[in-house]
């Protein structure tokens, strides 16, 4: 796969399209002089986006409201990426964390998360492959998490979600080389977005040198798509964290995981 749009009538699908690194992906390809579809639940953020867009940029800009959370989401976009103009790149950002710990989670709010993150990338990753494989040509991207590389939240179930999409989108990638056709796993670490905010998570005490740009991550994201790459890790001190995580003792991992958002609180018990 080219990602010169300049050969073709390139075509990106993103989820989450609306806002963090969907919005930067949007941007950028845009910009690069890609067609896009556009996926969020908000129309009417959608319609803004999909307006700025496409006059700045001159290309087509197709907007779908769903909510990947739900089968009847899901199948909307399996219907435009199975039919009408062919997609070329699907970008999975769409995911969601949740603001509480497992042990007061509840069965609902935990099935919803596996939806987004884990049922929504499978289904959206197998209709974007068919044609593709067909085609020997297209490229897929999943965003994942370098927190899908240890248990570096304690009591979250976000890390689990993103270890399966890093471990599906490289094993998945692996099958679909032969036809001309890449799957890539995009592993940032904390990036500068509504991500956090929207799920209620205090990020005030993150030191200011581990956030990243959404623009870079995206950048570094399309650069290693088009050296073949399996996995994606933006920056070098997100590469170096996750060779420690990779690599450290279990028991040292454990006592060094920082992100608290999964934890009980002593006056919780």
């Amino acid at each position: 796969m080219t990602l010169d749009p300049a050969t073709a009538e390139r075509r990106a699908l993103i989820t989450g399209a609306t806002a963090g690194i969907g919005a930067a992906f949007s941007r950028r390809l845009a910009a690069d002089g890609w067609h896009l579809v556009l996926v969020a639940r908000d129309a009417g953020r959608l319609t803004e986006l999909a307006a700025e867009l496409g006059s700045r940029s001159g290309r087509e800009v197709e907007t779908m409201s769903a909510d990947l959370s739900t089968d009847d989401g899901c199948a909307t976009v399996e219907q435009r990426l199975a039919g009408g103009s062919p997609v070329h790149l699907l970008i999975n950002n769409a995911g969601i964390s949740l603001n509480k710990p497992f042990l007061r989670s509840s069965a609902e709010d935990e099935a919803r998360l596996l939806r987004l993150n884990v049922h929504a990338v499978m289904r959206l990753t197998l209709a974007a492959l068919r044609p593709m494989t067909e085609r020997r040509d297209g490229a897929v991207i999943n965003v994942s998490s370098v927190a899908g590389f240890g248990a570096v939240m304690p009591g979250s179930t976000y890390s689990a979600s993103k270890a399966w999409v890093t471990n599906f989108s490289e094993s998945v990638g692996q099958s679909a080389r032969p036809f001309g056709v890449r799957v890539m796993a995009l592993c940032p670490g904390y990036t500068r977005t509504e991500f956090h905010q929207r799920a209620g998570i205090n990020m005030s005490k993150t030191p200011e040198w581990m956030w990243l740009r959404a623009e870079d991550v995206v950048d570094e994201a399309l650069r290693d798509l088009g050296k073949g790459k399996l996995v994606s890790i933006p920056a070098w001190k997100y590469k170096v964290a996750v060779a420690g995580l990779r690599h450290a003792p279990r028991r040292l991992l454990q006592a060094v995981a920082r992100d608290t958002r999964g934890r009980i609180g002593r006056d919780e018990r």
